[in-house]
């Protein structure tokens, strides 16, 4: 049980002995109350003096014993309990048996495309001499990494036929992507590529599900599936590949904020398998992981769409104007498949000055500012105070910028003279295709929609100046979402008659770094940047953070406060707030942070710890 955090000694009966491993799941009795648990030893030795009660009942099959050893490294991790993680490593129900492990596989190599040569020097590098070390690949947006995933995963599966005293193995290859749709789609491709696959994406847990875990716990096939198959049995693991590692869908948003990255990072090193993090635009922490490997100049280039930024800069923010510019205007009435996106909700409001039309930002970390009640612009990023006077003229008058997405969705009406539709994450996915030409909605748009000739990000400024410190790479991520809808300038895109797309970005930071990295397909551009502003503000991967709030924080700070104060390395990790009944723990890495987070017995009471959360 998630609130007993201990493990327990039981007998078991003689009849039962044969079915019972490290990770099988049983049922038993606890204090009067039947209860489920999970098998974390056998064979081992009691206190002297004790009855042991006997186990009533083997469930079924449980985490593998590597999994059972990874969820208590994952507890200590993410500060959580050991039954959360042994959860999700656990069937969608009860499993009784397991199939017989596919044959062998012969290698396959998907014709042509940009992982020609590619996997090779990736799965070198992940498999190099010292150790495992992540290889970073950065794949183009547009680009199918269907090529790349075929590959790598057929030579990981033919591992037991190619190798001195491999006969007989039968390894398997770990797939894991943020999108279930998307991982189920992957995975009956590969399935009809000739490969084994289990695919351990499902909405809701059911036969056909149990069948898929259980193909996956035979071993030696694929196993493909969403976040939570970071933690899916995964027998002999000969290689480990995450798929858009940047999406932040990746990360736990419910504490413990555990995240598939790094779960399948440290599974493989664990493992001694390769391990490859695939994205267009690879976050600081896989750069800081691993090694960054690319196609060829020319081909990440035709992976990405043309991008068309309109300066905004110019517009008069003191009168009441459209949030349709001149050319998303043009792009509407040309006929062409057009998706808006506008986020309304959990942004930050925008101030622009009303003489030269610059936003009001932060001039030591960039973000947006806003007025506070003395008067001052004061930035919700790092909590800089300055005056409410414009850095770029000097003046002091301010126009707050609120637009919205039913405003856009009635002008893009008027425009266009036909129906437009309006989506946001508050609607509910039917699964039906949207096949109105103009669309116009919230981040949730750009998941909803399968193609589109123009993809208008009406107010990116709102992202780009967002109060959290991975606005820009949040941002930049935003573009890449776009860029799958409307193909790479280097061909055909998603556009069923083959005509290529672009983006728009309308801003007035039109030379913005994340945009630029767009426009010049290279997101290096941002990295460089964003390394050495992370490090000046000790975020992480420069460090370590762990958000601490709910009724029981205020006992738990008191109690982290006495703990570092006796530490030799109480300079090491800094106690900050209390702001708004929260406080944060800032380390220079994660183990100074998580030794610290043990060491401090919890308080009786609700208790939310979350380290490095996803929206601080």
């Amino acid at each position: 049980m998630p609130a007993i955090n201990k493990e327990f000694d039981y007998l078991v009966p003689g009849d039962l002995r044969g079915q019972v491993r490290v990770g099988t799941q049983v049922r038993l009795v606890l204090n009067g109350r039947p209860v489920g648990g999970w098998i974390t030893a056998v064979g081992v030795d009691p206190p002297a003096g004790l009855r042991l009660r006997p186990i009533t009942k083997v469930r079924g099959w449980g985490p593998p014993a590597e999994l059972v050893e990874l969820a208590g490294w994952a507890a200590w991790r993410w500060a959580g309990r050991r039954a959360t993680f042994l959860r999700t490593a656990s069937p969608p129900v009860a499993v009784r048996s397991l199939p017989p492990p596919p044959g062998p596989v012969a290698p396959l190599v998907a014709p042509g495309g940009p992982a020609d040569g590619l996997v090779a020097d990736a799965l070198s590098v992940a498999g190099g001499a010292g150790g495992p070390r992540p290889a970073v690949v950065r794949w183009p947006p547009a680009s199918d990494p269907y090529p790349l995933v075929v590959e790598a995963a057929s030579r990981a599966l033919s591992i037991g036929g190619r190798e001195p005293g491999g006969a007989g193995r039968r390894p398997t290859a770990l797939i894991v992507g943020p999108d279930v749709a998307a991982a189920r789609h992957l995975g009956l491709r590969l399935r009809r590529g000739g490969l084994p696959v289990a695919i351990v994406a499902h909405d809701r847990p059911g036969a056909a599900a149990g069948g898929e875990w259980a193909r996956a716990a035979a071993g030696g096939c694929v196993v493909v599936g969403a976040r939570a198959a970071a933690w899916a049995p995964a027998p002999d693991l000969a290689l480990a590949v995450v798929l858009d590692e940047h999406d932040e869908t990746l990360q736990e948003e419910r504490a413990p904020t555990w995240h598939a990255r790094d779960v399948v990072v440290e599974r493989a090193r664990r493992a001694g398998a390769p391990c490859l993090l695939v994205s267009p635009c690879p976050s600081l922490e896989a750069r800081r992981a691993g090694t960054v490997l690319a196609p060829g100049r020319a081909t990440e280039r035709a992976g990405w769409p043309v991008v068309d930024v309109v300066d905004r800069r110019s517009d008069d923010p003191t009168i009441a104007r459209s949030l349709i510019s001149p050319r998303l205007a043009e792009a509407v009435a040309s006929g062409a498949r057009v998706v808006c996106m506008l986020n309304r909700t959990g942004r930050s409001r925008l101030s622009a000055c009303a003489v030269c039309g610059d936003l009001a930002r932060c001039e030591h970390c960039g973000a947006a500012v806003v007025a506070d009640d003395d008067g001052r612009f004061r930035c919700t990023r790092c909590g800089t105070a300055r005056p409410e006077v414009c850095a770029s003229c000097g003046a002091t008058r301010f126009k707050v910028l609120r637009p919205g997405v039913t405003r856009l969705r009635e002008e893009l009406e008027a425009l266009a003279g036909e129906p437009v539709v309006e989506l946001t994450g508050a609607d509910s996915d039917t699964g039906d295709p949207v096949t109105a030409r103009v669309v116009v909605g919230t981040e949730a748009v750009l998941h909803r929609v399968e193609f589109a000739e123009v993809v208008a990000y009406v107010d990116f400024d709102q992202e780009l100046t967002a109060p959290r410190y991975r606005a820009a790479e949040q941002a930049l991520a935003l573009l890449v979402r776009g860029a799958r809808l409307v193909g790479g300038r280097g061909g055909a895109g998603r556009d069923p008659a083959g005509r290529p797309g672009r983006l728009l970005v309308q801003t007035r930071i039109p030379d913005h770094v994340a945009i630029r990295a767009a426009l010049h397909a290279d997101p290096d551009r941002l990295a460089e940047t964003e390394a050495g502003l992370r490090a000046a503000l000790r975020f992480p991967p420069a460090a370590a953070l762990a958000l601490v709030s709910g009724p029981a924080a205020p006992a738990f700070a008191e109690r982290a406060a006495a703990a570092l104060a006796g530490s030799v390395d109480s300079a090491a990790v800094e106690l900050l707030g209390p702001d708004d009944g929260a406080w944060l723990l800032r380390a220079p890495d994660h183990r100074a942070l998580c030794d610290t987070l043990a060491a401090v017995a919890r308080p009786p009471g609700r208790l939310r710890i979350e380290v490095n959360p996803p929206r601080i």
